[in-house]
């Protein structure tokens, strides 16, 4: 429930009080550790609205996602999808088979933060965590945001290649950002 608290606790402060959280979970990190994709045939994926209705999808991919012990509990989701400020897209396969979700928060000052982002293992370095990354940013500029944040951790380089790629840059270290004491960065980007 402490994820809960800090999600919550963010929608009414600034976007530099939010980064200072000591043990926030990291949400970016399914994004590294992949398996070559180029040993699995090249599949189309659909990126679609994420619901409340595919929760218990979600979670059971959050947790192959985040096996580091900062997965997210059902409750977590549950809050998340449910907030009239959420944000959630899912990737899936041709046969419906969910293999990506993003889900982010509209937050006070024009801000959005993207939460959690993940990927299953077999499906990343395919590029679905940018499709579903920009579908997120088009639905915070309907929605009037005009900063994005992100948290990650300071040693998921792929993760931090991605951002930096859709133009997020480094605004501050975070020291002992994640529960197991991991130093985490603020990443921002002006959608302007």
């Amino acid at each position: 429930m402490a994820v809960l608290k800090k999600i919550r606790s963010r929608l009414f402060s600034t976007p530099e009080e939010a980064g200072s959280n000591g043990d926030a979970v990291e949400r970016a990190g399914a994004l590294t550790d992949a398996p070559e994709a180029a040993a699995i045939p090249e599949e189309r994926y659909d990126i679609r609205p994420l619901t409340i209705s595919q929760l218990d999808e979600c979670w059971r991919l959050d947790q192959r996602c985040f096996v580091d012990g900062e997965a997210y509990s059902r409750e977590t989701f549950e809050y998340l999808l449910n907030s009239p400020e959420s944000v959630a897209y899912r990737a899936v396969t041709p046969d419906g088979l969910m293999v990506g979700f993003i889900v982010g928060l509209v937050e006070p000052q024009h801000t959005g933060h993207i939460t959690t982002l993940g990927v299953a293992p077999e499906h990343r370095r395919r590029r679905i965590a940018e499709r579903m990354l920009m579908r997120v940013e088009e639905n915070f500029q309907r929605r009037h945001v005009r900063t994005i944040r992100l948290e990650v951790r300071s040693v998921n380089s792929g993760a931090q290649s991605l951002y930096r790629s859709l133009g997020y840059t480094v605004t501050q270290r975070l020291p002992r950002y994640y529960s197991n004491g991991g130093d985490g960065l603020l990443m921002l980007k002006s959608i302007e």
